[in-house]
């Protein structure tokens, strides 16, 4: 279905004074409320009856999945300027503990409003559509027969009870794990309370002798050992069982300057992101208070951090059943991308790009382009090396063939590939060792920063001498989210472009300063005071009475700066035009301040996620793609 276009609403107008000051807090949103307001309009995705019943339910489990995020990054950062007195604010006047408490009470309100959602609309829709989530006394008697087969055969051996007192402490439950508190009773008891941590290695949802005769029955794991967990504990009586998630600050912490080994440092800190400091508490709301507080005690939270939930824990498990039911009336209709380059076409991919630059809209031009790019650059016997970034990609990654069989064939292959992507270091861990191992120069760029561009430089031996051939990207080498996301691909051999890139590769693989290039703008050093640049120009052009504009598609708007410039260029008269999918700090519509600016967000099928840039520079308009956002860490601690 088509995406929509929704207003982010500015805050209430205030009267802006004549002279306004462009530093008071008043024009600028807080970071981490506005990206709880992007959630929020996922959550009205869920919401939506126009969309299919099961992409409803993907989108409610992807709003869980992003709080889950969103508590382990951003309210764990928090807290810990909190706890260590922190005071600062930002341009918002914030500080951080108005913060926590703000985003306390709208995450609460966010929450209620998924469970009521599933509760009183979805599971009522599902089961109309013969697709059942089930409490343990709703089963069948054969039903009840079967898992309870199940549960003694695969779930008890590996469940471990463990007690709660003086002789056995609080165990050390991991991040984001499904747990069961158990109540206890009895003569002579030393412990009152238990924890039962269910393994990872166990499903979440298990269906019922696979959907027979077009029928889905489900109960959700936690449902079967509730039922069960009297078996753990002989002799005495369970009276409750209750089920709670910890979610754990999850940043990692390193000190690149000291660490003689990136790779072998990152792998250290991962061992620790399970067991990081406790963040959110989550329980079924059937759990008593006096055992939410020990709960709440034990892991140094309040009741802020309390969050009694009236359903299953943790939607983003409902995934799977969205892609497992096979109902093709109760999700988007197929989408086929269009093949822009190919067999089709009669020439290599090379003498594509010769002729003309192929410029690409994903998920719409299939990301099979940019595949058939490095697949071509590792068969060709006239490639001479290839050099990529890599910051995201999938499990079973082509691209990792390709480069790997690249070097094997004795060509020259570099790959910069960023450890420190989040909630990717494992699985890039795992990348670098495989490229070295089939002999690939594997580097992690510049201490300090991310290598966030996305780059992929290839170098040829032609009849008239070297050629360079590029793919420029917004988005990952990642063809799982490349069908998914909405990204832009630039594939040329434009001289002065792959000079610049090879000039960047040369600066991320040697020892040299930052290099001085011609067309492509770069941070860590330029791309900032470039975009500060166009936008003064386009303030003087409205000055003069020339024609001025901006247009800017973004996943975030954070950097006070830019925010304070597109201020003064919409005093100035410059109609600006913002996309802001996610986290947006700039108001719109303030009278005096952004009358001249209109804000929008997209949220629909696809994920927005390509960057441009457009300045209207007085007539002949410049356009860009960039892999940044407007946001400090772009600009200043990324390679973008």
């Amino acid at each position: 279905m088509p995406t929509k276009r929704r207003s982010v609403p500015p805050k209430k107008a205030m009267e802006a004074p004549r002279n306004p000051q462009l530093g008071d807090p008043g024009w600028y949103a807080n970071r981490e409320l506005s990206w709880l307001e992007f959630n929020q309009r996922v959550l009205e995705e869920a919401q939506d009856p126009k969309n299919p019943l099961l992409e409803r339910v993907k989108f409610l489990s992807i709003v869980s999945s992003n709080l889950d995020e969103f508590f382990e990054v951003r309210v764990a950062g928090l807290k810990q300027q909190h706890q260590g007195k922190v005071s600062d604010t930002g341009p918002d006047g914030m500080s951080p503990h108005q913060q926590l408490t703000a985003i306390s009470q709208r995450v609460r309100k966010m929450v209620d409003d998924q469970y009521r959602l599933w509760n009183e609309t979805l599971v009522p829709a599902l089961e109309e559509q013969d697709i059942f989530f089930l409490g343990y006394d709703e089963l069948t008697e054969d039903e009840k027969a079967y898992y309870t087969d199940y549960f003694e055969k695969s779930v008890y051996p590996v469940l471990t009870p463990l007690a709660v007192d003086p002789v056995h402490p609080f165990p050390q439950l991991l991040n984001k794990s499904l747990n069961v508190a158990v109540e206890l009773e009895g003569p002579e008891l030393n412990a009152h309370l238990a924890v039962v941590q269910v393994p990872r290695i166990l499903p979440r949802l298990l269906p019922y002798k696979a959907a027979e005769r077009g029928v889905y029955r489900y109960i959700f794991i936690g449902n079967l050992i509730q039922a069960h967990v009297h078996s753990l504990f002989h002799g005495v009586n369970v009276k409750g069982a209750y089920q709670f998630r910890v979610t754990r600050n999850s940043d990692l912490y390193l000190d690149e300057e000291e660490a003689e080994n990136m790779l072998k440092a990152i792998e250290l800190e991962l061992r620790k992101r399970n067991r990081g400091a406790a963040v959110r508490l989550e329980v079924q709301k059937e759990c008593p208070s006096h055992i939410s507080e020990q709960l709440l005690q034990t892991f140094g939270l309040d009741k802020d951090d309390l969050y009694s939930v009236d359903g299953p824990i943790n939607f983003s498990r409902l995934m799977p059943v969205v892609s497992g039911v096979d109902r093709p009336d109760l999700k988007y209709k197929p989408f086929v991308p269009v093949v822009a380059t190919g067999p089709a076409n009669h020439d290599d991919i090379f003498t594509q790009i010769r002729r003309k630059p192929v410029l690409l809209h994903h998920p719409y031009d299939s990301f099979e382009s940019v595949l058939d790019f490095i697949e071509q650059a590792a068969e060709d016997p006239y490639v001479l090396a290839i050099k990529q970034t890599l910051y995201r990609t999938s499990g079973d990654s082509p691209i990792i063939a390709s480069l790997a069989e690249a070097a094997e064939s004795g060509k020259q292959v570099t790959v910069v590939i960023e450890l420190k992507a989040r909630f990717d270091e494992a699985a890039n861990i795992k990348w670098a060792q495989t490229l070295q191992e089939a002999g690939v120069h594997v580097v992690y760029g510049i201490v300090g920063l991310k290598t966030h561009a996305k780059l992929a430089l290839v170098v040829r031996k032609e009849e008239d001498g070297i050629r360079r051939y590029l793919h420029l990207g917004t988005g990952n080498y990642h063809p799982s989210t490349a069908r998914l996301y909405t990204d832009l691909s630039l594939l040329t051999c434009d001289p002065v472009i792959t000079n610049d890139c090879a000039e960047l590769f040369n600066w991320l693989t040697g020892v040299s300063v930052f290099p001085e290039l011609e067309k492509i703008k770069a941070a860590p050093k330029k791309l900032h005071e470039f975009v500060l640049d166009m936008i003064e120009r386009e303030i003087e052009n409205a000055t003069e009475g020339k024609s001025s504009g901006i247009f800017a598609k973004l996943n975030s708007l954070v950097d006070t700066e830019v925010i304070e410039a597109l201020y003064r260029a919409s005093q100035a008269g410059v109609r600006i035009r913002l996309l802001v999918r996610g986290t947006c700090c700039l108001r719109a519509g303030v009278p005096g301040v952004s009358d001249n600016i209109s804000l929008r967000s997209i949220v629909g099928r696809f994920l927005e996620h390509s960057r441009i840039y457009q300045f209207e520079n007085a007539g002949s308009p410049e356009y860009y793609l960039a892999s940044a956002d407007w946001m400090p860490r772009n600009f200043y601690r990324r390679v973008e």
